[in-house]
């Protein structure tokens, strides 16, 4: 890849890509952001979501390195990482601009109340 005057070996847009385009993987690290950390809560609200598919992402988010999985006796509880909170600018981004661009979708003040919550819960 030759954009610059030097040469990238690995696109740093794909590579990145490679991650965040994983079905649930973004929706999953939203979730953490807003305080959810077991199995079962990852599925609240979406029953497209099966079993299968949230532990294959869980263990590719791990694999990754943006969560780890804590185990004591009785739960199984996961958290992000550095490298996974890294991603709650890019998350905030995202939640702005859809807001922003989609206005037919959203009240005025469900895009103002929208940036504060999402903003406290990733940027503060």
């Amino acid at each position: 890849m030759t954009y610059f005057d030097f040469e990238l070996t690995h696109c740093p847009v794909e590579l990145s890509l490679d991650i965040i385009n994983r079905k649930w993987v973004l929706q999953i690290i939203c979730d953490m952001f807003f305080g959810k950390s077991r199995f079962s809560e990852f599925q609240e609200g979406r029953p497209e979501l099966s079993n299968k598919a949230l532990s294959r992402s869980l263990k590719f988010m791990e694999e990754q390195g943006l969560i780890e999985k804590m185990v004591d006796d009785t739960n199984i509880e996961y958290f992000l990482t550095e490298k996974g909170k890294s991603l709650n600018k890019l998350i905030y981004d995202l939640v702005e601009y859809t807001l922003n661009n989609n206005r037919e979708l959203y009240s005025e003040e469900t895009i103002v109340k929208a940036k504060e919550g999402f903003k406290k819960q990733l940027l503060d």
